[in-house]
């Protein structure tokens, strides 16, 4: 089996075509996440996507939160690590699914950028990475 390196801009491109084929079917989506607690952590701006794959905090969280966030996210790495294609890494498949989870976050949300910054999603587009697909 042949590991792509991360860096590698024909690794990225080619994690991206097969990890944005897995992404719909391995990882909980962030529709089925939308719990009243995770719904309204969210519309307080407490959390957001990272472009990591992972959920953040934006704020210094309540002990709920944190206990949901942790939750979400042990599910989150069980999934990548699960469905992972040959040929990339956890990292890779967790990386192009953030992509996409930051890419559908709705206005009023919030994400990371790529320079570390959170930000609030508006009506345009999300700034994400140029590795993103």
């Amino acid at each position: 089996m042949t590991m792509l390196k991360l860096g590698q801009p024909a690794g990225w491109a080619t994690a991206a075509l097969a990890v944005t084929a897995a992404v719909a079917l391995a990882v909980p989506s962030a529709m089925a996440q939308r719990d009243p607690a995770y719904e309204a952590a969210r519309s307080a701006g407490q959390i957001g996507e990272q472009p990591d794959g992972y959920l953040g905090f934006v704020t210094s969280p309540t002990p709920a939160v944190r206990d949901m966030v942790n939750d979400i996210n042990i599910k989150r790495k069980a999934a990548y690590t699960s469905g992972a294609p040959a040929g990339s890494t956890v990292e890779q498949f967790a990386f192009v699914t953030g992509c996409n989870l930051i890419a559908k976050t709705r206005p009023g949300e919030k994400y990371k950028a790529p320079d570390g910054r959170w930000l609030t999603r508006d009506s345009g587009a999300p700034v994400r990475d140029s590795r993103c697909p």
